[in-house]
């Protein structure tokens, strides 16, 4: 549609939840529709700002605003818990109000203040076959799957399609070359977030993931949802967690109501301005 797409500079701010980095537009009065390969060209980091996602905001009819996510390949994507939590900071400080509602191609998220840091309702997991989704009816908890190292993955579906493979020492998983041959395997239609994650006890897990359409980043929000969701799952946790990625630390819990609630840092990088009319 690209309706807004002129000559004038556009700002956008720069942020971060644990390395995981977006570009934010605020498109709330212009409805800013950027197409594939435009967010392709502004997540360069070669070409472009750099980022793993790209945000816009539009205005929403039952939330504060509607987040639109798309990955650093231009595709698009429902739900990212570590921009949930910038946008969150951004509508708390705006509003000036204790919570926000957060609509996702997901659904409706909501965040709070915990301290320092951002609290989000990530909402329930889904575990049924068909709704990860699945090219066929298999145990979710236990996945008829190998691929080098990695087998017997547990699927989640936190607004995407996640995998999760537990493993003796993450460090010894070549992620680069096994998190793509995962995220486009046959089985999973809608490609797949690839987790592996290691338990190093007393409810702590060390985390890496790769990215559907991002590769790999320092951290993943949905990821360390459906992280917490499988070990619970698999009994290595009490539905509650503390997840060290690569970038930092999340605290995790997967609550009695079947919600999951993630809590982390938010990062201010900087605010900016380009001409979106010179994009492609």
């Amino acid at each position: 549609m690209n309706r807004t797409l002129n000559t004038c500079r556009r700002p956008f701010r720069k942020m971060h939840g644990l390395g995981n980095d977006f570009i934010i537009f605020d498109g709330r009065t212009d409805q800013l529709d950027l197409t594939e390969a435009q967010v392709r060209q502004l997540a360069s980091r070669n070409r472009g700002i750099g980022c793993d996602q790209l945000i816009t905001l539009w205005p929403s009819e039952t939330a504060d605003v509607f987040m639109r996510i798309q990955n650093a390949d231009g595709s698009e994507v429902a739900a990212c818990g570590n921009a949930t939590r910038c946008v969150g900071d951004i509508l708390l400080q705006e509003l000036g109000r204790d919570r926000v509602t957060i609509e996702t191609g997901a659904g409706l998220l909501t965040a709070c203040r915990d301290g320092d840091l951002i609290r989000v309702d990530m909402g329930t997991p889904l575990l049924d076959w068909r709704d990860i989704p699945l090219a066929q009816d298999m145990d979710t908890a236990d996945l008829d799957l190998s691929v080098g190292p990695l087998s017997h993955g547990v699927a989640v579906n936190m607004g995407n399609p996640h995998v999760v493979f537990f493993v003796p020492d993450v460090a010894a998983i070549v992620l680069e070359t096994l998190g793509p041959e995962i995220e486009n395997h046959p089985l999973f239609p809608e490609r797949v977030n690839v987790s592996i994650v290691e338990d190093r006890g007393d409810g702590h897990l060390r985390h890496r993931v790769w990215e559907r359409g991002a590769g790999i980043t320092e951290a993943c929000g949905s990821a360390a949802c459906a992280t917490v969701v499988a070990a619970s799952l698999r009994g290595l946790v009490d539905r509650k967690a503390i997840i060290d990625l690569d970038g930092g630390t999340l605290h995790m819990a997967w609550d009695a109501d079947n919600h999951v609630q993630m809590t982390g840092a938010v990062s201010y990088v900087y605010e900016g301005q380009i001409d979106l009319g010179s994009l492609a």
